[in-house]
């Protein structure tokens, strides 16, 4: 998905848009360097035979990893103006090295507050084990157009 060097206008977005979905491999890099730049030096997120021994399989993404390519999934969709107001996530599945998440979302409430363009959206992560995050998020859009 690139990037839009434009913010989204909120005149321009009806409930039931489907955002562009975004993909990322989930490889040990992506899974190390999440937690290296996160400051979680927990072992299941760097060391495999650690993460073996608890269990898993292979290392795993951390959640504050997630938390930041959930807002990415957003931002990269609404544009450079576009503000994250609010962000809930659930964690389902783990997303081990190896894996590939797909990021879909769909525009669930339009409305107007205090003058600002609000637009919640419905998402989730998914890998080949089902679902990894599911969320909602708020996000302020620049009013340009006319009003809807």
């Amino acid at each position: 998905m690139p990037v839009p060097n434009q913010t989204l206008d909120w005149s321009e977005i009806q409930v039931g848009d489907e955002l562009p979905a975004l993909e990322i491999a989930v490889t040990a890099t992506v899974v190390v360097a999440g937690a290296i730049a996160t400051r979680d030096f927990m072992p299941v997120h760097h060391d495999r035979e650690y993460a073996n021994s608890q269990g898993a399989p292979n290392i795993f993404m951390n959640i504050m990893t997630d938390t930041g390519y959930c807002s990415r999934f957003l931002t990269d969709w609404a544009g450079p103006e576009a503000m994250v107001k609010r962000l809930a996530i659930r964690l389902g599945v783990p997303a081990y090295a190896g894996s590939t998440l797909v990021y879909t979302g769909t525009v669930s409430v339009k409305s107007q507050v205090d003058g600002a363009g609000i637009v919640e959206v419905t998402f989730k992560a998914t890998n080949d084990q089902g679902d990894h995050i599911s969320g909602t998020a708020v996000l302020d859009l620049p009013m340009r157009g006319g009003q809807r």
